[in-house]
């Protein structure tokens, strides 16, 4: 008997154990994979979303052992990464972290796998969901949904569209939030309930012992105060304490004073023998305070009035009597001769318009539709717009043909054009068509003076108008600088990124008189921006004390940003006098003679900042011109300093996030790469341009191809030539003086008793080696970096050293030890 009960708890402890697919210990390594596993998707998938576009091309390389990539794992952290986000299901994947984290513990733990059952269905459903929904931004970031999520939501439009796609959505939230997070309509009525009735019951609890208790803890307490003062504490303890009862509690305490006259008499009561105490047993009620009435004479009262109306009619009058006998204040006034540079300045080029070939375009049409055609694409209309450099097909498929399916087949439409490259609008803004911009066999050259000689720009009623050059639709292009409010121009070398800067800086040159408009030339290439020096005290403006108004030195690069710095708190300080919010309304105001010189005011011309190879300025002076440079792109838009930065590639480490965010404006040359592309425009395209002027403008989400107008060198040296010549300015737009750091860190460090007892001999080593490096002094006498750059600081203080040169080492002024022997002797006897 005995046995049989052994052998039946054996049986159900088998029963009720939980069941393994096989033996523990692959099960713990097994949960231990899955565990490991989680973790490393998680770091692949973060490092995606900050390296994703860097490794791309990588992807592809995963045998290649020499391809860096800069995810945390690696080439197959990429792969994977790849594989799950951008392939797979986009920010929905992080769900697959965590199942498969919660499998592995429950492994791990040895606990029932099959409870997960239900998990893995609804992460599973949310995923998909998830990446539906993230697939209505696959045209801004493909990588939120992934290529998985952006073929089910284009499958789910074509049938339903987006209203319904967009329904469909929402009745799968809404299935989520009932089955899984189990959350009901009754639910929720509940708790609006609840959180009123709770409501409720706050506010009786805070109103209800200000109404009663309040009350008869005051007139208790009045009662025994006033007793005791009067008949001190025997005539206080006699006083009978049943008899309060029989005092009246007044019904004013309960009521606003305002509204009654408060009569003290009666609130008097008769209690026997105490009632010849005449107790007052009324809380004291302050009435309100009421202002003195003083008597003013009539004629002073009408003296104040009179004198502040008379203030602000003389004022307005004033104002407009400077107008009616001066008109509007002209800023041009001090150059009223000056005269714009004429058309003929610009060459004339023989190939100026655009030649339409009939049989090229004829068969171009007739291979794009054939290659469609061997993938079983039909097409129900097709026309060409001829461009200057590019010939835009527009097709419109039959129905139900995905657009999707054309945009993959970029590659062969190239081949079988033998074209050098195709780029594809699916589809076009504003239109209901695909674009295929096919370049054309013979571009035609785009010139400045057919920009600049046009309608468009002639007529154009903008601030700081700019003729970029002209569309597909051989349309010129223009837009206005001070409402991008800053420019970034990228591109590779020798794709027309300077004939761009010579393109803008042409176009307002013709367009606005010296008054209006100033330029801050910075030229680290000491070349590309000189031919602008001869009009320098027309258009330029620069630091005083300061030979050259273009920019080449680092130096005076970082103080002439600092400058501007300066300049835009001062205009801010202008702008908030005068009680209007930017430079148009402030120079409006000015030129009506409602702002008075004598306070300050002043016309405010535009500056236009130009910074040519941004980033070489970074890799030599870093933080100190990254600081300045995000404040201006940050703030100086209203008052007038607008930034144009021209780099070959701004990455992260050139221009930061800060900065980039404030250049919505951007301008594509041609780049070698697709993630060159994404990091100019955040989208690519830029990778299929053809160069020599072809780009992209961006201004938010529509991307436009234009082809930049050319101006030669001898152009731009013609119209500065004809500039120069005219009357000028006595001198340059004079910035204001900007006082660095270095001032001030001289005058704290000049007590020699605050020293550090090593100075003389770090002194020493300085003077010894010629070279002003704390590193030096760390090698040399084994000091911390924070020690030896304190040292270099105090040295720089007593004039041993010279100031901060970036990454050179700093400049030592005594020649050797025996003048620094004579040096630390003068300062002795000084001291």
């Amino acid at each position: 008997m005995a046995k049989q009960q052994k052998e039946k708890a054996r049986n159900d402890a088998a029963e009720t154990a939980p069941k393994t697919w096989f033996p523990r210990q692959y099960q713990v390594v097994l949960g231990v994979l899955l565990v490991l596993f989680s973790l490393a998707l998680l770091l692949a998938f973060v490092s995606f979303f900050i390296y994703g576009q860097e490794d791309q091309s990588a992807v592809s390389q995963l045998t290649d052992r020499t391809a860096a990539t800069g995810n945390w794992l690696g080439k197959f952290g990429a792969y994977l990464a790849d594989i799950f986000v951008y392939k797979g299901f986009g920010i929905g994947s992080f769900l697959f972290v965590r199942l498969f984290f919660l499998t592995g513990a429950y492994l791990v733990l040895d606990l029932k796998v099959s409870k997960l059952r239900n998990t893995w269905f609804w992460d599973l459903y949310a995923v998909a969901v998830i990446a539906v929904m993230m697939g209505f931004f696959a045209a801004f970031l493909p990588e939120l949904g992934g290529v998985v999520g952006y073929e089910m939501n284009l499958f789910l439009q074509d049938y339903i569209g987006k209203t319904g796609t967009a329904f469909v959505l929402i009745f799968a939230f809404v299935i989520y939030l009932i089955f899984k997070i189990r959350i009901s309509p009754d639910s929720i009525k509940a708790l609006f309930e609840r959180t009123r009735s709770e409501i409720k019951e706050d506010i009786a609890s805070v109103q209800s012992p200000v109404t009663d208790g309040a009350t008869a803890y005051n007139l208790e307490e009045f009662a025994v105060d006033e007793q005791e003062e009067n008949d001190g504490p025997e005539r206080a303890t006699a006083f009978p304490i049943e008899e309060e009862e029989e005092i009246p509690e007044p019904e004013l305490i309960t009521k606003p004073t305002s509204q009654f006259e408060i009569d003290r008499e009666a609130l008097k009561p008769t209690i026997g023998s105490a009632s010849e105490l005449s107790i007052d047993l009324t809380p004291k009620i302050v009435p309100p305070p009421v202002k003195p009435v003083v008597d003013v004479p009539a004629a002073e009262e009408e003296f104040v009035i009179e004198k502040i109306e008379e203030e602000d009619i003389i004022e307005e009058n004033l104002a407009s009597k400077l107008v009616e006998d001066f008109g509007l204040f002209d800023p041009t006034l001090e150059l009223s001769n000056y005269k714009f540079p004429t058309i003929d300045l610009l060459k004339e080029y023989s190939t100026s318009g655009i030649t339409i070939n009939q049989e090229e375009l004829e068969d171009n049409k007739n291979r794009i539709v054939e290659t469609l055609g061997h993938y079983k694409i039909d097409i129900a209309q097709i026309k060409a717009t001829v461009g200057p450099s590019v010939t835009l097909y527009e097709i419109i498929p039959e129905a139900g043909i995905r657009i999707s399916k054309i945009k993959s087949l970029e590659d062969d439409i190239a081949l079988s054009l033998s074209a050098l490259g195709i780029r594809i609008i699916a589809p076009i803004p504003g239109k209901g068509t695909i674009g295929i911009e096919v370049p054309n066999q013979k571009p035609t050259m785009v010139s400045m003076r057919s920009v600049i000689s046009s309608a468009k720009f002639q007529e154009a009623e903008m601030e700081l108008p700019i003729a970029l050059g002209k569309t597909i639709s051989n349309e010129t292009f223009v837009v206005d600088l001070a409402k991008m409010p800053h420019l970034l121009m990228a591109g590779a070398t020798g794709q027309g990124k300077s004939v761009g800067l010579n393109a803008v800086l042409t176009s307002l040159l013709y367009k606005k008189h010296p008054a209006e408009v100033k330029f801050v030339l910075v030229d680290p290439k000491k070349v590309e921006l000189t031919l602008f020096n001869k009009i320098e005290r027309h258009y330029l403006a620069k630091l005083p004390d300061t030979e050259d108004a273009i920019i080449t030195d680092n130096n005076k690069v970082i103080n002439t940003l600092n400058s501007l710095c300066v300049e835009m708190d001062d205009r801010y300080s202008l702008l908030k006098d005068a009680m209007v919010r930017n430079i148009k309304e402030y120079n409006e105001k000015f030129k009506s003679r409602r702002l008075n010189p004598e306070n300050g005011h002043r016309f405010l011309p535009y500056i236009v900042l130009v910074v040519d190879e941004f980033a070489d300025l970074i890799m030599t002076a870093g933080k100190e011109v990254e600081t300045p440079i995000a404040r201006l792109a940050q703030l100086a838009r209203a008052i007038g300093i607008h930034l144009i930065i021209a780099t070959q590639r701004p990455s992260v480490n050139v221009i930061t996030g800060i900065i980039k965010a404030n250049f919505p404006a951007r301008i594509a040359f041609r780049v070698t790469s697709k993630i060159d592309s994404r990091t100019i425009l955040d989208s690519q395209g830029a990778d299929q341009l053809i160069g020599r002027g072809d780009l992209l403008y961006s201004n938010g989400n529509d991307v436009i191809r234009v082809q930049c107008a050319f101006v030669d060198t001898p152009e731009v040296e013609k119209i500065t030539e004809f500039i120069g010549s005219q009357k000028a300015y006595p001198n340059a737009y004079l910035l204001p003086e900007f006082t660095g750091d270095d001032d001030t860190g001289i005058k704290i460090d000049m007590d020699i008793s605050e020293r550090d007892p090593l100075f003389r001999e770090a002194a020493e080593v300085i003077v010894a080696a010629q070279q002003g490096s704390a590193s030096l002094l760390q090698r040399k006498l084994k000091l911390g970096y924070n020690r030896a750059g304190r040292l270099i600081d105090q040295m720089e203080a007593a004039g041993i050293v010279g100031p901060f040169e970036g990454s050179k080492a700093r400049n030592v002024t005594i020649p050797d030890l025996q003048a620094l022997e004579q040096f630390f002797n003068n300062e002795q006897n000084d001291f």
